[in-house]
């Protein structure tokens, strides 16, 4: 197998390794704590501080059925309140509940939001300029949130 071939091969495993990974941790999250690795993720932005559902879907570029779908999962399990914001009653304001900052202070700190609390901006910068190059190089725009 020559330089080129192994690279690719590299990658491959790379992704495989990664993909595994974070389909553990989402297992031992839901068996443990009863969320995902992403309402996890979700929850400790909610805990950086207030913030709204308009803001959160412009933060992480959801598709708004997808973030209203996570979010009412995680109020009904009580891990987090809507408000009418009172400042416009369209909007919802998010906070944790009591049940919610516990959760977020005894679950592992893992996974992509780890990023936002342990990595130098720098290397968070690489990073997603790299994942951004998996989704085309991988074949995936088409399938991706823009």
């Amino acid at each position: 197998m020559d330089g080129d071939e192994g690279a690719g091969v590299g990658a491959i495993r790379a992704w495989l390794r990664l993909n595994a990974a974070l389909a553990e941790f989402d297992r031992r999250l839901r068996a443990e704590f009863g969320v995902t690795g992403g309402q996890l993720a979700i929850l400790r932005i909610i805990g950086e501080g207030e913030t709204t559902l308009a803001r959160l879907r412009a933060q992480l570029v959801m598709h708004p059925a997808t973030l209203g779908q996570l979010i009412d999962r995680v109020a009904k399990l009580g891990f987090v309140v809507l408000d009418p914001s009172p400042e416009d009653r369209r909007s919802r304001r998010l906070r944790l509940t009591e049940q919610g900052r516990s959760l977020v202070r005894d679950a592992p700190l893992a996974g992509p939001v780890r990023l936002r609390a342990t990595v130098e901006v720098d290397r968070a910068r690489r990073l997603a300029v790299a994942l951004e190059d998996a989704v085309e190089l991988f074949g995936l725009d088409e399938w991706a949130l823009s």
